[in-house]
């Protein structure tokens, strides 16, 4: 059991702030999705039941909640944490929502890591390059916590490790 709690403890988990770059907000998607439910539904109830187009207002209906569902997911954690940044000392995984892929940095294939103040710039062993956006961190305790993390891999793992100083105004 404490060798559970060790592993536990030595790996961090970051979530991430729903993107920001979006082309429509959360609030305006989740006014849209809200919308299309309520005419859905009016055009359900409204409807005389033997019309024979009734089948494409449950389809209409049956996207509304879709959608809904979809937007929920991708920028609540409603449903447990969906997008976040989790740094072990076996590896790096950031992740940007429910459908989206996973990106895995095996720690023992990084020859280096450059800290700016947020991002991180991984330079792997066969001279590939990936690039942690760190922009949607929620807190700046967290932001420091993976840093910290990065550091004392990089003195474990011996991979080099250069910095951009912070700039504060």
């Amino acid at each position: 059991m404490a060798a559970s709690g060790s592993s536990a403890r030595s790996s961090l988990i970051v979530q991430l702030s729903p993107t920001r770059s979006a082309k429509l907000s959360f609030t305006v998607q989740i006014v849209l999705a809200l919308f299309w439910l309520a005419w859905a539904s009016v055009l359900l109830l409204s409807q005389n039941p033997t019309n024979d187009q009734n089948y494409f207002y449950y389809a209409f209906f049956g996207l509304a909640i879709v959608f809904l569902g979809y937007v929920v997911l991708q920028n609540t954690s409603v449903f447990g944490v969906q997008s976040y940044i989790e740094v072990t000392r076996q590896y790096i995984v950031q992740k940007f929502g429910v459908f989206r892929t996973k990106h895995i940095i095996p720690i023992p294939e990084i020859s280096a890591v450059h800290i700016s103040p947020l991002a991180l710039r991984i330079t792997l062993k066969d001279d590939s390059k990936v690039y942690l956006d760190l922009k949607q961190v929620r807190k700046k305790k967290d932001l420091e916590k993976i840093k910290t993390k990065i550091r004392d891999l990089g003195v474990e793992h011996n991979f080099s490790l250069t910095e951009t100083a912070n700039y504060t105004t």
